[in-house]
């Protein structure tokens, strides 16, 4: 339950982002007013910005989810899903290259642990297994990204991965973003609704596949009596 409604947490938080750019000039880098002035309406130069500076904010840590509001924003549902995978699979890649290229030091001796388990997680199958963490809606995406990148998981594997787990929460905020021909109550409901299903399906599938094996401690900790139960059937 508490991983459903910190997910629920961030749906609504991002709603309440969209009431104030509606009604307020944040007047600072990636919102709406850079939207409007820097990617609306500039064509392929816009989209591609709007790219490149999402990749940069969600590699250094700002949630994916908030790149896929404003895409959905900036460019509606179909485009702005696409434009914002895109955006997120780049920050993967950065911050994953940044850590196994130059930062590896840094990195082993800041979540050490992390890394060990993240390893020992993903090790016999990479992409089903990163798969599974980018599916559940907890975690950090930057710690989990840097431990990937002084483990020995390769990247390609660890990028489709991702990649594809990425996939259901760029389409419901870009969703929920978006100027679709839909009541907006509707609209958000609909986000919700898929999120929901998406948290469900994450939850499912790393009780199914991930064999007492875990890519953090806190994981176990927020998932905590739902792991308990599906051991104890086991």
């Amino acid at each position: 339950m508490a991983v459903i409604l910190r997910g629920l947490v961030v749906i609504i938080s991002l709603v309440v982002l969209g009431f104030i750019m509606k009604t307020m000039d944040l007047g600072s880098i990636f919102d709406k007013s850079w939207v409007d002035e820097q990617i609306r309406g500039q064509g392929l130069q816009g989209e591609l910005l709007f790219v490149a500076v999402g990749a940069l904010v969600t590699a250094v840590g700002m949630p994916r989810q908030l790149v896929g509001f404003l895409a959905g924003y900036a460019f509606g549902f179909v485009a702005g899903s696409l434009w914002s995978l895109l955006a997120a699979v780049l920050g993967c890649v950065l911050s994953f290259t940044y850590a196994r290229l130059l930062g590896r030091q840094y990195v082993k001796q800041r979540f050490s642990h992390r890394i060990q388990r993240l390893d020992h997680f993903i090790h016999d199958h990479p992409i089903r297994m990163t798969l599974l963490i980018r599916l559940l809606p907890l975690g950090s995406n930057l710690i989990t990204n840097l431990a990937a990148g002084v483990s020995s998981v390769r990247g390609r594997y660890f990028f489709l991965g991702s990649g594809i787990g990425y996939i259901p929460q760029m389409l419901i905020f870009a969703l929920i973003g978006s100027g679709i021909n839909l009541d907006p109550v509707l609209r958000i409901g609909i986000g919700v609704a898929l999120f929901l299903i998406s948290a469900a399906l994450g939850v499912s599938l790393y009780r199914h596949f991930r064999h007492g094996q875990s890519p953090d401690e806190h994981i176990e900790e927020e998932l905590g009596d739902v792991l308990d139960d599906a051991d104890s059937r086991s």
